[in-house]
């Protein structure tokens, strides 16, 4: 995904708030490691076929993104728990014709 188109900036922004709340915090001194965090989420989702760009308001990918953040973001309270929780909402998405090309096989 292209973070450098206004759209994309736009959103990653917005994902930066949803994830602050999630997490808790309210500081913005990890706001360019959440940022990567957010990335990387949506990296480790497109490299296995979910199309994220074109569903990046779905509350389901959405929901998925802020797991990936818990999961990877400082010392998570229960980190074997955000990891299943995420491995699973990842299959649930890569299986998914709304979120993959497999309608198109």
């Amino acid at each position: 995904m292209d973070w450098t188109t206004e759209g994309n900036a736009q959103h990653l922004d917005r994902m930066l708030q949803k994830a602050k709340l999630t997490l808790r915090i309210t500081t913005t001194a990890f706001d360019e490691e959440i940022k990567d965090l957010i990335k990387a989420g949506y990296e480790d989702l497109d490299t296995r076929g979910v199309l994220t760009e074109s569903q990046m308001n779905s509350p389901l990918l959405t929901r998925a993104i802020m797991t990936y953040v818990r999961y990877h973001f400082g010392d998570p309270e229960d980190p074997e728990k955000l990891k299943k929780s995420y491995d699973e909402q990842k299959a649930q998405l890569m299986t998914t014709t709304l979120f993959t090309n497999w309608e198109d096989e």
